[in-house]
């Protein structure tokens, strides 16, 4: 049990990444707040990971890209489990419209969504943990999306990009207090982000591994970023993308 005691936050554990990670903390021992804009979503997860792990899982129907909301999560997780050790910012959303035709509102959307939501939740995820005095882990999930431009996904991209070099400066910051700072970068992994079905056609394989990458290849790295294991990791982003970016 590598979590065991472990008091973890999963955001857009709704559906795909986050609701892998959040079965794969329970199985691990850890006690996870499920987080999801839809609360019908969150409580499907939270009941999943309670009729395996009995008393495990909190569903939290939250916008984290509202500071309330944020502050709201994390008082409710501390009121049901304690505390908060682990915080797995995985919600986003994106786009797929051209620079010169991309509404301000959808740019506005998806980088609170996607960027503005790894801020606020780590600000308070994170003062939290300040005041336990035992430390903690932070996992931001990235995006190769962010390591590269699209032409399809302009706000998308820069808020990736935003979270890598965000990722380096908390973890700067948080040092002091013990808790650790990184990111993860997937690819394509599941059904696309804001979807939660496959789609038929376009998604071909372009990694080196040959396959199409799946939620537990990203949940079983988060649980190893989120054990002891990791303790000597900081400011680092984990590529978990089947080689995609060095294929492409």
């Amino acid at each position: 049990m590598r979590l065991e005691n472990q008091v973890a936050i999963v955001t857009g554990a709704g559906r795909n990444i986050g609701e892998a990670v959040a079965h794969s903390f329970a199985d691990e021992g850890a006690r996870v707040a499920v987080v999801d804009l839809r609360p019908d979503a969150a409580q499907a997860v939270a009941d999943a990971v309670n009729a395996a792990h009995p008393n495990c899982a909190l569903a939290v129907g939250a916008d984290v890209s509202s500071s309330a909301d944020v502050q709201r999560i994390v008082a409710e997780t501390v009121a049901c489990f304690g505390g908060v050790d682990i915080l797995v910012n995985n919600a986003a959303v994106t786009d797929h419209t051209p620079a010169l035709d991309l509404p301000e509102d959808e740019w506005d959307n998806v980088i609170n969504v996607t960027l503005k939501s790894v801020f606020l939740t780590a600000k308070y995820a994170g003062r939290q943990m300040r005041e336990q005095g035992r430390g903690g882990k932070i996992i931001n999930i990235a995006s190769t999306s962010g390591h590269r431009g699209r032409a399809d996904a302009t706000a998308y991209s820069a808020a990736k990009g935003g979270v890598l070099n965000l990722t380096r400066s908390l973890a700067i910051q948080f040092a002091p207090f013990g808790v650790r700072v990184n990111s993860l970068t997937p690819n394509r992994i599941g059904s696309p982000v804001g979807r939660d079905a496959m789609p038929e056609t376009g998604r071909g394989v372009t990694n080196l591994v040959g396959r199409q990458g799946m939620p537990p290849d990203i949940a079983s790295v988060c649980v190893f970023m989120a054990s002891p294991d990791a303790d000597f990791i900081a400011a680092a982003d984990i590529l978990v993308d089947g080689g995609s970016l060095a294929a492409n």
